[in-house]
C-alpha cells in the first residue's frame, strides 16, 4: 500500500492516523482544524455490537421523506469555518449533546430553540445547506 494523502489539507502526505476516526494527516496544524469537528471511530460492520444493533446510543433512523437526508454536497457545506466557530462554545455542545441522547429529542429540540446561541446555530446549518 503507497503513502496516503492528508485528508485535512489534501496536499501532503500523511504521516499520522487520528486516534478516533483514523483519518489520515500530515501534521499538528492539519490534526487540530481536524479536531475542531468531533469525530468517532469506525466500527466494522461485521462487529457483533453492530450487527445486532446494540451500540451504545444507537437509535433507528426513521425517515418520512427522503429528502430529509443530507447529501454529501450539504455536509461538506457543513464543515464551514463559520459553523466549526460556533461549535467551539461549550454550552452549544452540551445542548447538542443533550438533545442527541434525549428519550424526546422533538422536545429538547424545541427548547433549545429558545436559546439564542442555538437558534443562530441552527440559521447557519438550515442556509448552509440550503432550501
Amino acid at each position: 500500500m503507497g503513502p496516503r494523502q492528508c485528508r485535512v489539507c489534501n496536499e501532503a502526505q500523511s504521516k499520522y492516523k487520528c486516534p478516533s476516526c483514523l483519518v489520515p494527516y500530515c501534521s499538528l496544524a492539519c490534526f487540530k482544524r481536524h479536531k475542531e469537528v468531533p469525530c468517532v471511530k469506525p466500527v466494522s460492520p461485521d462487529h457483533s455490537e453492530a450487527a445486532s444493533g446494540e451500540l451504545h446510543g444507537y437509535r433507528p433512523l426513521n425517515i418520512d421523506d427522503p429528502n430529509d437526508v443530507v447529501q454529501q454536497g450539504q455536509l461538506e457545506s457543513l464543515a464551514s469555518s463559520e459553523i466549526r466557530d460556533v461549535l467551539k462554545d461549550e454550552s452549544l455542545q452540551k445542548l447538542i449533546s443533550k438533545i442527541d441522547g434525549s428519550g424526546d429529542p422533538d422536545s429538547d429540540l424545541e427548547k433549545a430553540m429558545e436559546v439564542e446561541a442555538f437558534r443562530l446555530f441552527a440559521d447557519k446549518i438550515l442556509s448552509a445547506i440550503g432550501p
